[in-house]
């Protein structure tokens, strides 16, 4: 054995993950067995956030941007072509992309080395996804670890997992001295105080709230108390709910009148920098409010530095602080908290009895005798791995579909503080035609789909301006959205068309469906709520489509709202009476003339029937669908031949070939994705794909209206050629079409992983 590969988050990203995988690279790669040291070499798969890159180490040789599933069957083909013996993963739902990491399952299935999963959360009531998912990785491996006994309960219990697979390695800790705290406390200003420390990831489930009461009667006794509370916010909680936690407790502190006793140090420490906090500490109290943790780096380092120790009885403390290594007070009980810390800064004895069952249990997991303890676990996976019937392939590419990055540059450059320009003479923004509610409703929806599939946070202030735009646009006096404003900031009109309403509805609902944090939730709902009372007057058979396509994503979060369920089905009910009234046999559509952005309307009747199980609401819906193919595909088979709108398509007469526009496109592939919901025939993926080539050459004049350099799209094609203009709609279209794509392939892929695993 020679090699190991590590997949895990790794510095310089500042996560508790990347510190334990690093750590555990360096103490596999300085191992000793048997007192000899191992010649073994180590690379890092390292896993980053979408948005972020980072200057990582040479070690480093692969690197997954998280929310990219096609990076997970990239990462696995490299490993396998690589000269590595075994992989270690380090897994925590969070680091990786897809509902609940669901995306490491295809690095997992594609990877032909053995692997090796350390777990560092096992939840004792897991959802149906979490369960399946966890079941799945551990079938994979060629061995487990956990970092508890309670870990090991919890794989066979209620996770199934066969115990020969289970390994128990103690999360590891650096080997330090066993020393005073006096020795550090001149570097934090603590000479002569009794220093208290909590360290970690500072979220609303640490109980800091605990700890700051229990201080209120402990300064009675010992006013001297300096309690410290070490580490950043953590990075989920802060994109939702910013610093709002922190703020709290540092109101409270001043309510509680503890300013001189308390101290919030707000950034990531090294390594050095933490032990020299935990060493300075007299007690280290971890006041977490759930029993879930299963491990705890921050309490493993306290033990294997020799602290006394008060805890809440999670599951790890419970388990690591017995035999007089600690005490534990009841979850949320801050008056035995503050007992047990009074008693234990007036009891030298106990304090020193603590500190040395603590430093004795904790040599056990240092980081020399961890790495050793890995390296003999790899080498026992890759002889078990060889002894397994021979199998092996290279994945191809084939999967992605040959799908372009989605590049967000141009969309962002067509942007000023005010919203997004309607058009462009050639990729310049024309100031002259000023803004509408149409595009930036549109731009919602692309950032909206964005986050959801990679969670970057540059697109947050575009959305904002966006979101303001369309606050901007609604009349609260009318009730309606204006459409059209001037580039001096003045809208034309007093309402906007019922299309444009519409439109704003639909990527309210969507952003409703998918936020990026409260504030933008508040926000949406808010003016959702108020938009959404005028909608039952109108008329127009494609406002009509875009309020059910809206509506249905606002009631995927709020499925009870009794009055946007009742108008959806009111609405559909319209629509349906339409198609009745219009269609035939040879003309399955609810008007006499086939114009613009059609497949919204099928759409919205797939998504109503779906919703309300109506089947013969759905399969109107699909008929027109198929339909709206059939009419624009080219006799050869191979292109599409959209309907342009110098002219449309009467009911008995010829389509008009030209102007063909994007948008077209956009609607017909969201009507295939929900068509592929409804039925799972793989054929509306290939109608989707058919469709999206429309840009890429495919089509009637064979020209590219991608914009490969900028990130645009051009504006349509005309009798002479393709239309250089590179406006909001048009790209705005290329990009839900693209971004469409993306999620369904993930969908697709995250079936097939589904499938996979169900019983034959």
């Amino acid at each position: 054995m020679n090699k190991i590969a590590f997949v895990g988050t790794y510095p310089p990203r500042r996560c508790g993950i990347g510190t334990f995988t690093k750590n555990l690279v360096d103490s596999v790669v300085r191992a000793k067995v048997n007192g000899r040291l191992k010649d073994l070499n180590a690379s890092v798969v390292a896993l980053s956030d979408q948005g972020d890159r980072y200057e990582y180490p040479p070690e480093v040789s692969f690197e997954i941007r998280s929310p990219h599933s096609a990076d997970y069957r990239r990462a696995a083909e490299f490993l396998n072509l690589s000269d590595v013996d075994a992989v270690s993963i380090q897994h925590e739902f969070g680091i990786f992309g897809g509902d609940d990491g669901e995306y490491l399952l295809q690095l997992m299935e594609n990877l032909k080395k053995p692997s090796i999963t350390t777990l560092h959360t096992i939840l004792s009531n897991p959802t149906s996804s979490q369960l399946q998912i966890i079941k799945e990785i551990c079938r994979l491996s060629t061995f487990v670890v956990v970092q508890s006994e309670k870990g090991k309960e919890f794989l066979t219990s209620i996770y199934g997992v066969p115990p020969f697979k289970i390994k128990l390695i103690y999360h590891g800790a650096p080997d330090v001295p066993f020393l005073d705290p006096v020795i550090y406390k001149d570097r934090f200003h603590a000479i002569n105080k009794w220093v208290i420390l909590t360290f970690g990831l500072l979220a609303p489930n640490k109980g800091i709230e605990i700890a700051l009461k229990s201080l209120s009667g402990v300064i009675k006794k010992f006013p001297e108390v300096l309690y410290v509370v070490l580490g950043t916010t953590h990075p989920v909680i802060k994109k939702q709910f910013g610093e709002e936690y922190r703020l709290f407790l540092q109101k409270m502190v001043h309510n509680l009148g503890l300013e001189k006793n308390v101290v919030f140090h707000n950034y990531f420490v090294t390594e050095e920098e933490l032990i020299q906090f935990i060493v300075a500490a007299d007690i280290y109290l971890t006041p977490y409010l759930s029993q879930e943790q299963i491990v705890s780096g921050t309490l493993t380092y306290a033990i294997a530095c020799g602290k006394a120790i008060i805890s809440t009885p999670y599951y790890y403390a419970s388990e690591m602080l017995g035999e007089e290594r600690g005490c534990l007070s009841p979850f949320g009980d801050s008056e035995t908290m503050s007992s047990l810390l009074i008693r234990l800064l007036d009891d030298s004895e106990q304090r020193n009895r603590f500190r040395t069952g603590c430093y004795r249990f904790g040599r056990r997991f240092v980081w020399p005798k961890i790495g050793a303890a890995y390296y003999q676990l790899f080498k026992k996976a890759v002889e078990k791995y060889k002894s397994l019937p021979a199998f092996y392939s290279i994945p191809t590419l084939q999967k992605e579909q040959g799908l372009p990055e989605v590049k967000l540059d141009y969309l962002f450059s067509i942007t000023d503080d005010t919203g997004l320009f309607q058009h462009a003479s050639y990729t310049i923004p024309d100031r002259r035609h000023g803004y509408t509610t149409d595009d930036n409703a549109r731009g919602i929806v692309v950032l909206e789909r964005n986050w959801a599939l990679f969670k970057d946070e540059k697109v947050i202030p575009f959305l904002n301006i966006y979101l303001s735009f369309l606050r901007y646009a609604f009349n609260d006096k009318t009730g309606y959205f204006r459409n059209f404003m001037a580039y001096d900031r003045h809208f034309q009109e007093e309402s906007g068309s019922e299309d444009s309403h519409s439109r704003a509805l639909w990527a309210l609902g969507c952003l409703i469906r998918r936020p990026p944090n409260q504030s933008v939730l508040t926000f949406a709902t808010n003016l959702f709520q108020s938009a959404s009372l005028v909608v039952e007057k109108f008329t127009s058979p494609r406002a009509w489509a875009y309020i059910i396509i809206g509506f249905n994503r606002y009631l995927e979060r709020f499925g009870g709202d009794v009055r946007i369920k009742n108008a959806t089905k009111n609405i559909m009910e319209l629509l349906v009476t339409h198609y009745k009234n219009n269609e035939s046999p040879d003309w399955p559509w609810l008007e006499n003339e086939v114009t613009y952005d059609n497949a919204r309307i099928a759409q919205a009747v797939i998504m109503a029937g779906r919703r309300f199980n109506k089947t013969e609401v759905l399969e109107k819906g699909l008929r027109s669908l198929e339909w709206l193919f059939s009419i624009q595909t080219d006799p050869s088979g191979r292109h599409l031949s959209l309907i342009g709108n110098n002219g449309w398509l009467k009911r008995g007469g010829e389509k008009a070939k030209f102007d063909q526009q994007p948008i077209e496109i956009t609607a017909l592939i969201d009507a295939c994705y929900e068509a592929y919901l409804a039925t799972k025939e793989k054929r509306w993926f290939e109608k989707a794909q058919l469709a999206f080539k429309w840009f890429l050459g495919s089509n009637d004049l064979n020209v590219v209206l991608y914009d490969s350099k900028t990130g645009g799209c051009k504006d349509g094609l005309t009798p002479t050629g393709v239309n250089e203009n590179e406006g909001a709609e048009s790209s705005l279209a290329f990009l839900l079409s693209l971004e469409c794509l993306y999620q369904f392939n993930n969908l697709l892929e995250a079936e097939k992983t589904i499938s996979s695993r169900a019983p034959q």
